[in-house]
């Protein structure tokens, strides 16, 4: 953009050799910024790779909503999920997630410490 406006200065504004100089200083600002963003995108995906899924989930610690003996709820990275647990789970309770069946986690009580 910045050369753009660069050559419409440099054709009507501009006496002849400023006109040269105005395209050139626009064309490497512009350049510069294209391999700064360029670098910055490369970075930041490098960085964050993004999880997604619900398989994502497997391994994480959660909090019980209400209470699961046999099924209930849990609340795992700030969202609420049906779960289901082999043992009995207060509210309020740490839970970790085992597996995942379709849109319902199966849980143990207790949160294991990430390592």
């Amino acid at each position: 953009m910045l050369t753009l406006i660069a050559l419409l200065l440099a054709l009507f504004l501009l006496p002849s050799p400023w006109g040269v100089i105005v395209v050139v200083c626009a064309a490497v600002v512009d350049l510069i910024e294209t391999g700064a963003f360029v670098w910055w995108s490369r970075r930041r995906r490098r960085r964050t790779s993004p999880s997604v899924g619900a398989q994502t989930v497997v391994g994480r610690s959660g909090v019980a909503v209400g209470w699961i003996g046999p099924s209930g709820q849990v609340r795992v990275d700030g969202e609420i999920w049906q779960a289901r647990s082999s043992e009995a789970v207060e509210a309020g309770g740490a839970v970790t997630v085992v597996a995942v069946d379709g849109l319902t986690l199966d849980v143990v009580p207790g949160a294991r410490e990430a390592g």
